[in-house]
């Protein structure tokens, strides 16, 4: 009798701790299938400072085959699922197709960039959820900063310089942060630039405030060190066209640019939509087992599921990184409960703070809810960003240190083109091959 075949998809924070839950309680009783289009999971928190050229990108990078050792890892996207005959179907990096029969399957398909229907957006911006986005705009940056020192012209050169991140969530308050620190030095290394005004950027959300999910006091710690690095914020304001040239604001300002950054949120991957089953705001309802209603066979977790959080009563948990390791593992229990070891548990979690890292020895944090900014904010962040990394802590913290005594390099690789990363693609983690007619 063939042992019993449990299918992962997607290697996010949910899905990467369900495999590693399961993987060390079964220790080889099942056959625990992890399908990726990636042979590493990603700590999305760290991103912006691979941008900002703080750390390497293996840093972030933390090997699927090496830190779950007894798990079978498949590469593809998944496209299909068969919910009646329980089946997946995926497509490889090299265009084969495969499929697989399972068990028990957990969708965590994980998120993509939301789009919004504001003219010329997709056309001129880029998004920030995977590697190749974060790799393409450290070279972007980069190449901007150099090409504003050879152009003669006075308002090209303004424009090269000037990078406008639209979003003031968690993503686009970091990416303004450390963007704003390291094309300051860029500019100070560049011989043609010295002397001339820093480079501006502009935070744009249409919210009251940054950061306008967390606690005010947190929010008004981000804005006070974003203003005094000299970054525009604009809150109350949102972009109601892109051009090739520059961002046209709702309050009728244009502004000179050739970098658009979008980081206004999220969406579920599209596969959710395709299942049709039901949903709320797109993702896929589940009870508070996190089990898909109809289907006990199949559970969901993470951003594409829309998990009821019993410590509020009629509201969904929201789609955060803290949430999505936490219901990964839960998710791994309650299979673990169905194949006779142990007993089911819902999902419940009250937030035990969250962290902003601001850059340089810049933060905001609430641990346990208690406020802290500054350096010891900062200690704080990097402290818990240790501790939650399942690997590479050693190689992180080596180039935190190197970044602080070192100056920091900054060349252009020119590994992704801007055709590559699209906005709005379905698979931001990995880079288009084929460039598409119009892009």
């Amino acid at each position: 009798m063939s042992p019993v075949r449990i299918v992962i998809v997607g290697a996010g924070f949910a899905g990467y701790q369900a495999a590693r839950t399961l993987s060390r309680t079964l220790r080889g009783a099942a056959d625990i299938v992890l399908i990726n289009p990636n042979d590493y999971f990603l700590y999305l928190p760290l991103l912006p400072e691979v941008a900002a050229g703080v750390l390497e990108p293996r840093r972030v990078s933390v090997s699927l085959t090496g830190t779950l050792p007894r798990v079978r890892l498949v590469l593809g996207e998944v496209h299909s699922v068969d919910l009646a005959g329980r089946r997946v179907g995926w497509e490889d990096p090299e265009g084969n197709r495969g499929e697989m029969s399972y068990d028990r399957l957990v969708l965590s398909v994980g998120s993509v960039n939301k789009l919004l229907p504001i003219p010329g957006v997709a056309e001129h911006a880029h998004g920030f959820r995977g590697m190749p986005e974060a790799l393409y705009l450290r070279d972007h940056v980069t190449r901007q900063i150099e090409m504003a020192g050879t152009t003669e012209d006075p308002r090209e050169r303004a424009a090269r310089r000037t990078f406008v991140v639209v979003g003031a969530g968690y993503t686009g308050t970091e990416v303004a942060a450390h963007g704003v620190l390291f094309t300051d030095t860029l500019a100070r290394k560049n011989t043609a630039l010295r002397g001339a005004p820093p480079p501006r950027w502009v935070l744009v959300d249409i919210a009251p405030r940054v950061l306008p999910e967390l606690d005010k006091r947190l929010s008004r710690t981000a804005d006070r060190v974003l203003r005094k690095r000299g970054v525009e914020v604009r809150t109350g304001t949102t972009v109601k066209e892109a051009t090739s040239e520059g961002v046209l604001l709702d309050d009728g300002e244009f502004i000179d640019t050739r970098s658009l950054i979008w980081c206004v949120g999220v969406r579920p991957d599209p596969l959710v939509e395709d299942l049709g089953l039901p949903t709320e705001r797109g993702r896929l309802r589940v009870d508070r087992y996190l089990a898909v209603p109809g289907h006990p066979e199949v559970l969901a977790c993470g951003d594409a599921a829309a998990v009821p959080d019993l410590t509020r009563p009629g509201q969904f948990t929201p789609m955060t990184a803290q949430h999505a390791q936490r219901q990964g593992k839960v998710a791994a229990r309650n299979i673990l409960a169905s194949l006779g070891h142990g007993t089911p548990k819902p999902y419940k979690h009250h937030d035990l703070g969250f962290t902003v890292d601001l850059g340089g020895v810049q933060a905001a944090a609430d641990p346990l809810h208690i406020p802290l900014a500054g350096p010891l904010a900062n200690a704080v962040t990097r402290g818990y960003h240790l501790m939650a990394m399942p690997g590479n802590r050693v190689r992180v913290a080596a180039d935190w240190l190197l970044d602080a005594v070192l100056p920091r390099q900054a060349v252009q690789l020119g590994v992704v083109p801007s055709w590559a990363v699209p906005l709005d693609t379905e698979s931001p983690e990995i880079a288009e091959t084929a460039r598409v007619s119009g892009r």
